[in-house]
């Protein structure tokens, strides 16, 4: 069954939102890029499947947020401030039913629902640990839309 999602970009297929997720790394031209790129290649590695998609593009952020899916948001990427001040935040959308026994989860802990990653200039996030909540997500979602 295709991972479709009703808030897609109807006018963004997949490799063209992968163009823009690639544009948007190769824009960032400093540690940010290659944070994200990481991760980005860490969730690819995690759920092979994986839907690549922009949302949210708009005049004050034309290149849009990363977001990736497989039967449901799994995490948005998302960029805040500029070089040393500035971090990646990823967003896992039911993060709050993940276990996360490893504590990679280190942001927006206190909501219902979202749980985030902060990565700031020179973190490193435990890519096992990552991995497993990535996959936990997708499994999570397509639990979910199985008892549809």
């Amino acid at each position: 069954m295709p991972d479709t999602d009703p808030d897609a970009d109807p006018n963004t297929d997949g490799a063209a939102a992968a163009e823009l997720i690639d544009a948007k790394i190769a824009g960032l031209g400093d540690w940010r890029g290659e944070a994200l790129r990481r991760m980005r290649g860490l969730i690819r590695e995690a759920v092979p499947e994986v839907v690549e998609d922009v949302k949210w593009r708009k005049p004050t952020n034309p290149a849009g947020v990363p977001v990736w899916s497989h039967a449901g948001i799994i995490c948005t990427g998302e960029i805040y401030g500029k070089g040393s001040g500035g971090y990646i935040k990823l967003t896992f959308d039911k993060g709050a039913s993940l276990e996360d026994p490893a504590g990679v989860f280190n942001a927006s802990l206190e909501g219902n629902a979202r749980r985030a990653i902060d990565i700031r200039e020179g973190d490193t996030v435990d890519a096992a640990a990552f991995k497993a909540l990535v996959r936990a997500a997708a499994a999570l979602n397509a639990a979910k839309q199985a008892k549809r």
